[in-house]
């Protein structure tokens, strides 16, 4: 019974957008690591935008890990959404970790695991006791020249940051060509999936959001086409309709795949 009782009453963040909040009960519950995953240009860099933004505005300790936009770049992105990062900063409610560009003290140096946890973890210290927000984006590029490696340093990075109550999302990005990961790692430790993915129909992009899993979440099944509005960001709308031929790749694409996936199994 008191399992059933602690699930109930399970506090969750809200990610910033409230038609996504609806599909996960609400939110993300508190201290679970969700990877956030997809192609390029599919919208989640502007969903962790969002996730951090709700976390300056309900005063939680927030820090973004960047790694293939600057600094800069994020707080410009967010602002195009009527989100203030610079003031966030300047306040101290927020620190952004810039590992492409940066050289001052929030920089990482090198994409090294240890580093990233250490830089993460002294960023924390410096925002002080509280609930916190964490969003590295992305992830992939920990492991972009060791691939194999990428499930123990996912591991290793959720349990470091399990015992100081950091909600995360992870992201990691997906090929263009065969929309899958660069070494899958995060997706299997992580607590959460929100699958992000895209189509051309009609000469017309358009971009769908599906929560493949949330742990101890009821959450919704269904895929569900998303809108980037200028002043606004994300919302999501109701389930879509989706052709085969909406998300196939091309034959030429699938013949090469399988010819890696044959050789690797000779």
């Amino acid at each position: 019974m008191r399992d059933i009782f602690n699930w109930c009453v399970m506090e969750r963040l809200s990610t910033g957008v409230p038609s996504l909040d609806k599909l996960i009960e609400g939110g993300i519950p508190r201290g679970f690591m969700v990877a956030v995953v997809g192609e390029p240009g599919t919208g989640k860099t502007i969903l962790c935008i969002h996730f951090i933004n709700m976390g300056v505005l309900n005063e939680d300790k927030n820090i973004y890990v960047t790694t293939e936009e600057t600094r800069e770049s994020i707080v410009n992105q967010a602002l195009q959404f009527g989100m203030d990062f610079r003031k966030a900063i300047e306040e101290g409610s927020l620190i952004i970790i810039d590992a492409l560009m940066g050289d001052d003290r929030w920089t990482l140096k090198y994409l090294d695991i240890d580093e990233l946890i250490n830089k993460v973890l002294e960023a924390k210290k410096e925002l002080g006791y509280g609930k916190a927000r964490l969003v590295i984006d992305s992830l992939s590029a920990f492991w972009l020249n060791k691939p194999a490696m990428a499930r123990q340093y996912s591991y290793t990075l959720k349990k470091v940051l399990s015992k100081w109550d950091f909600t995360t999302l992870a992201v990691s990005q997906y090929a263009i060509t065969t929309m899958e990961a660069f070494g899958f790692g995060v997706e299997h430790v992580a607590d959460g999936i929100i699958r992000f993915r895209k189509s051309t129909r009609g000469n017309v992009l358009k971009r769908y959001v599906v929560i493949e899993k949330m742990r101890q979440t009821n959450h919704s099944l269904y895929l569900h086409e998303i809108h980037i509005v200028p002043g606004r960001g994300m919302i999501v709308t109701s389930p879509a309709v989706l052709r085969r031929e909406d998300i196939a790749l091309p034959e030429r694409v699938m013949k090469k795949i399988r010819e890696r996936r044959e050789g690797e199994e000779l």
